[in-house]
């Protein structure tokens, strides 16, 4: 049984995280990474994001919003079904984009080199392949978007995020306290719904993790989750 959804306080603004359901993986091979490469959802996948809309279907949102890859713009787009009176443009913001791998495309953690991966997942300096990002990077820029969305929204509002792994590590890592390198840690499995409150204060957003990674029943396969 999918988990019950708290009530949001009105002096708090609310961002339901969700994670983009199974893709297809380039040559089809799970495993292979692909990061910010524009891969399709399988037909799991598209069920999967079914899924996590209508484990939102009743929860109050004042706008949806993605990164611009397909695999999360339609999930935006199944949670945006059958509302009104969400926010207009932007709609996707390239600051939820998911990690650039850059030279590590189309690689699996064999063909990187397990130490250098391993490394790489810990934030070690150096580590970041030619033409990606590092993990430091990637949370900057997410958590530079959140700041603007939140900006959007008034206490006691909501708003949804569809994105990916690492764009919601991101998310998460920071609302909890840890640093880049042990982002690695959280797990957040495919169309998955997560949900962090925000409180604006003198000195910055107070934040509380409310749900992590939850997975809504929905009777489906287990999906495939790897390369990301």
């Amino acid at each position: 049984m999918s988990a019950r959804i708290p009530s949001l306080s009105p002096h708090i603004r609310r961002l339901y995280l969700v994670r983009h359901g199974e893709v297809i993986p380039p040559g089809g091979v799970h495993g292979v990474h692909y990061g910010d490469m524009d891969v399709p959802l399988s037909d799991l996948g598209k069920l999967e994001a079914k899924a996590a809309a209508q484990f939102l279907s009743k929860e109050e949102m004042k706008g949806v919003w993605s990164s611009p890859l397909s695999r999360a713009v339609y999930g935006a787009e199944r949670i945006r079904d059958d509302r009104s009176g969400l926010m207009g443009e932007p709609l996707t913001y390239p600051g939820f984009s998911e990690l650039a791998r850059g030279a590590w495309r189309g690689k699996t953690k064999l063909d990187i080199g397990p130490d250098l991966y391993d490394a790489f997942n810990r934030a070690e300096p150096g580590t970041t392949p030619e033409g990606g990002e590092s993990l430091d990077d990637i949370r900057s820029r997410v958590l530079s978007s959140r700041d603007t969305i939140l900006d959007l929204l008034n206490d006691g509002e909501s708003g949804c995020v569809v994105s990916h792994l690492w764009v919601t590590r991101s998310f998460i890592s920071d609302a909890i306290g840890k640093k880049a390198g042990d982002m690695h840690e959280i797990e957040i499995p495919t169309a998955s719904v997560s949900i962090v409150d925000y409180e604006k204060t003198d000195g910055g957003w107070k934040q509380k993790v409310v749900m992590m990674g939850e997975k809504p029943e929905a009777g489906l396969e287990k999906g495939q989750d790897l390369g990301n």
